[in-house]
């Protein structure tokens, strides 16, 4: 087989000598007629999920060598779920071109991913389906699991928890600064079945990881063993020619959605999985969540749905006790980067603690998947995790409360003369992908401060925007289209009657809004940079918020030389 690199290294003219020699500096002669495999690492001090991932890419490259290859660590744009702003999201799909050109670029023959927080896997995939080189992801994994008085500290679910007891009155300030520490207790990612967790797990269960790894905490020994492992089996995916296009099939969307029903994984893992599959051409819908998974049970009682956090997961059993309860419902066919059917790891893959992994004859809760909405105000669709809702609020009927940005919403949501009751629904609008620009994790708002302290802890909520995969709350999301590609939700206004009604699947609204004109109030308008390319060429939420011009695959070839 000649490897890629070799359309660089080899030969003795002029280019050959160039790329080899600045390369050399105490390379062994015989290392460029090796298979080059790139570490593709997005560790950064700036994202502190995943600042340990260079420690993880050592080990990588410590089984690549061990099994003839040369590691080649590949610094990659990294995007922190905490930090940037306006939001983590707006910058997805630039971090998946930006990997897809310098893998495409350098003379690579294959790449290990490492990633953790939650768009950096996303992105990762992403790039790896459009390059289409052979590719395997170790996850950064979830954090060790914090208290704060006696109890578990859940990460981004107890942030929102614990705010919500402040701003009604039951926690102070200063206990509320004392918990920070006490939350993020080690290295990793959150700890609860939140978007980076997701996010892991549905790799694990399109195939991209070897089985068994996602869900290992972070500071556990045995990630640093697995990305050892992995780092041995990225050489033999390149001379398998293995390869996401050949990994990544229907058969394997299929279970990453029931895998995604059943740990009660976040919503974010939808507008995720739908770009990945739009890189591979692969025909994807919001009809396929909710015909494939809307109706599996959620097995693993993890906040936010349930009670425990990653910690308790991995020591349970894992991905694979869970995938074993749901196997009659998986693709069989579907392969793994070992080559291996994901079914045939679940044999031996037993439930060891039955509280936080459900069986199948005693689920957490018995139809938990993401419900597919559709109606009036979301003819394209739109999202509700009923795992993480309140069961009497599933079907409702309630007067709008609307808010044309986050900004007017922050300024008025606390207002005492805000008319708005239990009843109320509160419609947020102007944040979508478009939008914002970004699609931000807002959907799940704040209550108004006079209802917490009332004893009002959920209110139907309905935005174009997302919610953070650790947050819960009767939330209708991702809204399409969104307020700013003129959908409905721009000509909705306070006092509408809005109907929700998840067993029907629909989210309507009680008013004629064909003579209305769309507010467009607090919509973005960049003048220049990233966020103007982006905000000229994102499509929706309902196929996964990818730019129109980056759909599809251009392959791994590059016909022209540098000098």
């Amino acid at each position: 087989m000649t490897l890629r690199s070799a359309h660089w290294y080899a030969g003795q003219d002029r280019n050959a000598y160039i790329h080899r020699a600045w390369m050399r500096r105490g390379t062994p002669d015989d290392a460029f007629d090796r298979p080059q495999i790139a570490i593709a690492n997005t560790a950064s001090d700036l994202t502190p999920c995943n600042a340990h991932l260079t420690e993880v890419a050592r080990s990588v490259a410590n089984g690549i060598y061990e099994a003839g290859g040369i590691p080649r660590e590949l610094p990659v744009v990294s995007l922190g779920e905490t930090n940037v702003r306006p939001t983590a999201m707006l910058w997805r799909n630039m971090a998946a071109m930006a990997t897809e050109e310098m893998l495409r670029a350098n003379p690579i023959d294959g790449v290990v991913l490492l990633g953790g927080c939650d768009k950096t896997i996303p992105s990762l995939l992403m790039a790896a389906a459009s390059v289409d080189l052979p590719a395997v992801v170790v996850p950064g994994g979830p954090m060790l699991t914090g208290t704060f008085r006696g109890v578990p500290l859940g990460c981004g679910t107890d942030v929102w928890r614990l705010s919500e007891e402040v701003r009604a009155g039951t926690l102070s300030n200063q206990d509320f600064t004392r918990s920070e520490s006490s939350m993020i207790r080690s290295r990793g990612h959150c700890n609860t079945m939140g978007t980076a967790s997701t996010m892991a797990l549905v790799a694990e269960a399109l195939g991209t990881t070897v089985p068994g790894i996602a869900g290992t905490p972070a500071p556990d020994s045995r990630l640093l063993e697995a990305a050892h492992g992995t780092g041995r089996l990225a050489v033999q995916l390149i001379s398998e020619d293995r390869r996401p296009s050949t990994l990544m099939t229907k058969a394997n969307f299929h279970n990453a959605i029931v895998a995604l029903a059943a740990i009660g994984g976040s919503t974010n893992a939808v507008v995720h999985l739908l770009a990945i599959a739009g890189r591979l051409g692969i025909a994807l819908t919001l009809d396929d969540f909710d015909r494939i998974g809307s109706r599996v049970p959620v097995l693993v009682d993890l906040l936010p749905a349930g009670r425990f956090l990653m910690e308790d997961f991995y020591r349970a059993g894992g991905f694979l006790a869970v995938l074993r309860e749901v196997r009659d419902l998986l693709d069989p066919s579907a392969l793994t980067v070992t080559g291996k059917p994901l079914v045939d790891y679940l044999d031996e893959a037993p439930i060891w603690d039955a509280e936080v992994i459900r069986p199948r004859t005693a689920p957490l809760v018995a139809e938990g998947g993401i419900a597919v909405l559709r109606g009036s105000l979301a003819p394209s669709g739109a999202l509700i995790k009923p795992a993480a809702a309140s069961p009497e609020l599933l079907r409702h009927r309630g007067r709008a409360v609307v808010f044309d940005s986050i900004e007017d919403f922050s300024a008025r949501i606390d207002d005492p003369d805000l008319d708005v009751d239990a009843d109320s629904v509160l419609v947020l609008r102007g944040c979508g992908p478009k939008g914002y620009p970004g699609m931000p994790e807002v959907a799940n708002m704040p209550l108004p401060r006079k209802l917490l302290e009332q004893g009002v802890r959920d209110m139907v909520r309905i935005c174009d925007g997302r919610m953070s995969g650790t947050a819960y709350g009767t939330v209708v999301l991702h809204v399409a289209p969104e307020a700013a590609a003129g959908g409905p939700l721009a000509r909705v206004r306070t006092g509408d009657y809005i109907v929700l009604d998840v067993e029907a699947r629909r989210i309507d609204v009680e008013a004629d809004l064909s003579q209305r004109t769309p507010n467009i109030e607090g919509f973005a308008a960049p003048k220049r940079g990233w966020e103007r390319l982006y905000v000229d060429h994102v499509l929706g939420a309902d196929t996964g918020a990818d730019l129109d011009f980056l759909l599809g695959s251009s392959g791994s070839e590059v016909s022209r030389e540098s000098h």
